[in-house]
């Protein structure tokens, strides 16, 4: 029998196939399907759900379009934007109405509430292209901007004068954003960098106080949404997991979903406990069980 510092080699195997089944166990799947794969295209993202339960997100079947899922899944076309129109974020304001950042015409798009009609809400051709969006409580919509082949990306601001401000430039890819659920916090991912930022956000929308919220050695970061708790939860794209994270910037759990590119995220279902994800390897959406209610699930509905 041969020996490692003492240990007999079956020993070790049989440690090492313990904790092999260990593995195993924690990369286990904990989401399961909500909508057939490939239903829409590799380009699905910005899920956001209205107050009757239904599940939007773009490009469902070709690109361009808008997909509207019921609450046992079924998908159909709501709307097609207009000419070369491609969208990426959505979400809904208190009132109801849908805003969808379309990354191609540089345009920020509203469909007011009862409608599937959408209209020219901002406009700005210095984007390089308009990604995700959040939504303050007071109305403000925060915008990032990434620009892939440079590695870099910006932010900016939408009030109600429907004009579109710069807020920052020169930072790295910005994708995700969010807004905490008491409105004094913005939270910015930059994708390839691996980093989220936080601002304090002051009555007059001001953004100041810029720190290093927390930042990951691998896989990229994609969409982020807060729980009514101030939990953020972000997407890692090519990790295929959900992790969610303090206030306080800890850990505090990471769902292994299907897929491996998990593009956005939002909440929904009863009580607002469930997070839909879209995964742009397979098409569709998947869900799982959030630990509180979406922030600002309440408000819309």
């Amino acid at each position: 029998m041969s020996y490692s510092k003492g240990i007999p080699v079956k020993i070790l195997i049989g440690l090492f196939i313990c904790s092999l089944g260990c593995y195993c166990k924690v990369q286990k799947a904990q989401s399961s399907d909500f909508t057939p794969v490939f239903g829409f295209t590799k380009g699905i993202e910005g899920p956001a759900v209205d107050s009757q339960g239904n599940l939007y997100a773009v490009n469902f079947e070709e690109e361009g379009t808008i997909g509207i899922v019921d609450t046992e899944g079924n998908a159909r076309r709501f709307l097609k934007l207009p000419g070369k129109s491609v969208g990426n974020g959505i979400r809904f304001d208190t009132e109801g109405h849908m805003y969808i950042a379309d990354y191609v015409g540089h345009n920020i798009y509203k469909v007011e509430k009862g409608s599937n009609t959408p209209m020219l809400w901002a406009h700005n051709p210095n984007m390089s292209q308009p990604n995700d969006l959040a939504m303050a409580p007071n109305g403000t919509i925060y915008l990032s901007d990434p620009n892939w082949a440079k590695g870099t990306g910006r932010l900016w601001k939408v009030g109600a004068d429907q004009k579109i401000m710069l807020l920052e430039d020169n930072m790295g890819t910005t994708n995700g954003v969010e807004v905490s659920p008491n409105g004094k916090f913005l939270y910015v991912n930059e994708s390839v960098q691996r980093t989220v930022w936080r601002y304090a956000i002051n009555a007059q929308n001001e953004l100041s106080n810029k720190s290093l919220f927390i930042s990951f050695s691998d896989f990229g970061l994609d969409g982020m949404r807060c729980d009514a708790k101030g939990n953020l939860y972000i997407t890692r794209y090519d990790k295929g997991t959900v992790v969610i994270i303090s206030p306080q910037g800890d850990i505090l759990k990471e769902v292994r979903l299907l897929g491996k590119k998990p593009s956005n995220i939002t909440f929904g279902g009863p009580n607002g406990t469930t997070c839909y994800v879209t995964m742009a390897d397979r098409g569709c959406l998947e869900r799982f069980a959030s630990l509180h209610p979406g922030a600002y699930y309440d408000k819309i509905h």
